[in-house]
């Protein structure tokens, strides 16, 4: 069966018959786009997918979806498994004993003797889940939750962890998760991006995580705001301009692209001008549409407080939150959430409980509004919520009172989305160092998030350099257990 990849050689574009062409590009491209309005797209189907002309327009994925899009809900830092979904009643009995076997060869610093955890944990739900006090609001969501509990990397600095959690690759600039979906499947509204990154950090890795690397650049994420802006003030810019009337921006854009079009009938296939053209055009649907996604205002009160947006701690989060469940109603395809105080995140190599708590209790009640919006609104079952870090922590002490890196064994947890709620997959060994039993290396979890998708991670592939690329590289196993 063909790859769902373009079929890049011996083809011409639409745009490229235009270059070519005395027709003007410009108004039959603005002619199409006001035809287009807010009116939704075609069905997917193969007659109408994606193509040279409109690579975000809907595709028909490999085979039946269990979920149309994925909210990626990312703590920066390394949240610690330990302290959080992973009970260990060891580290309470051998605390400040040696840890009885081998640590890993490779350690990001230092570390010493076990550290028992400060919060206490109790089970939740029916289903048993144990979860941390620092989850209060969650605990209650247990009965939705897949948790996995032997997620792996390879890489134990932050840069290298973020870039191969995004893009699969801590050694090379890849195309990202969300670019790849992007690919995948298009958008279900051609009037805001298929992928949109809200306040995400521009460290570690910064752009590179939400970059389309070799993709073309329409399947590139588009950020709001970053870490260091609050979310009340992440906006897209430029998005509103309140000197020219919309009829003068026409003509404007008109202009620009009959500018455009000279130039690409001088050099004909200009990739990165064509992405250019496109960023144009979208920006100019993205006038009407974006504004009323982050306008807020016509949400009711209790919403509002559902997601902690009435209180101090969790207003900058629970706004993040509540913009993405209205992005996925309007059919962006994958949407990524960064909690990111633009300092030490989750990252407590030292400070634990302080830093921990202040973490926990500022994304504690806007995820548990987020999941109660979405089963309100039918949404859960065809959204895919993945929670995680780039990372976990060790269970033996840095320092006095903080944890170190840990790639070699954490919890991530899924929701909604066609897997198994009130599930645990999956286990690190008594003291949580290691991924133990059912191991899910980051790999797996990329295949296991397409094929929820209705992608086969070894069939989307995409032609650079000589060879096909995919998400997985090589590698990837679908985690079927955790699946309805």
């Amino acid at each position: 069966m063909k790859s769902l990849a373009w079929n890049q050689r011996n083809e011409t574009s639409r745009r490229q018959m235009l270059a070519g062409s005395a027709l003007g590009f410009g108004v039959l491209a603005l002619a199409d786009l006001l035809r287009a309005g807010s009116e939704p797209d075609a069905a997917p189907g193969p007659e109408n997918g994606a193509s040279a002309d409109n690579p975000l327009a809907a595709r028909t994925p490999h085979f039946p979806a269990r979920a149309r899009r994925i909210i990626f809900l990312f703590m920066k830092g390394g949240p610690s498994h330990l302290d959080t979904f992973d009970y260990k009643p060891l580290l309470a009995r051998d605390d400040g004993k040696p840890l009885p076997f081998a640590k890993p060869r490779v350690q990001f610093a230092p570390t010493g003797n076990l550290l028992n955890t400060p919060w206490k944990f109790q089970r939740h739900g029916a289903c048993g889940h144990w979860v941390s006090e620092l989850f209060p609001h969650l605990g209650r969501h247990a009965d939705d939750l897949c948790m996995l509990h032997s997620v792996h990397g390879t890489n134990p600095a932050h840069g290298g962890a973020l870039l191969k959690l995004h893009t699969g690759s801590d050694s090379f600039v890849r195309p990202s998760i969300g670019s790849w979906v992007s690919y995948g499947l298009g958008t279900e509204n051609q009037n805001l991006p298929a992928f949109i990154s809200i306040c995400p950090t521009l460290a570690h890795g910064g752009i590179n995580n939400w970059g389309a690397a070799f993709l073309p650049a329409a399947y590139q994420g588009t950020p709001l705001g970053n870490a260091s802006v609050p979310s009340d003030k992440a906006r897209v810019k430029y998005i509103e301009n309140p000197w020219l009337p919309r009829e003068i921006q026409q003509r404007q854009l008109e202009q620009l692209s009959q500018r455009n079009r000279e130039h690409l009938q001088r050099f004909n296939a200009d990739p990165t001008l064509d992405a250019r053209i496109r960023s144009f055009e979208l920006a100019f649907r993205m006038q009407r549409e974006m504004p009323q996604v982050e306008d807020l205002s016509a949400e009711s009160a209790s919403t509002l407080r559902l997601y902690g947006i009435d209180q101090p701690a969790t207003a900058n989060f629970g706004r993040m939150c509540l913009l993405a469940r209205r992005f996925a109603e309007r059919g962006v395809r994958f949407i990524q959430v960064t909690h990111s105080d633009n300092k030490v995140q989750w990252d407590q190599h030292s400070d634990l409980k302080n830093g921990h708590e202040k973490n926990a209790a500022e994304v504690d009640l806007p995820i548990a509004g987020l999941l109660s919006d979405l089963k309100a609104r039918g949404m859960l079952d065809d959204t895919l919520l993945w929670w995680g870090g780039e990372f976990g922590r060790t269970p033996t002490v840095e320092g006095s009172n903080g944890r170190d890196h840990n790639p070699e064994g954490f919890t991530m947890w899924l929701a909604g989305g066609g897997v198994k709620p009130g599930f645990r997959y999956g286990a690190t060994d008594d003291y949580g160092f290691f991924a133990r039993d059912d191991k899910v290396h980051i790999h797996d979890l990329h295949a296991t998030l397409l094929h929820l998708l209705g992608l086969d991670h070894e069939r989307l592939t995409y032609r650079y350099a000589g060879r096909d690329f995919r998400l997985t590289d090589v590698h990837g196993e679908v985690v079927h257990p955790i699946m309805l």
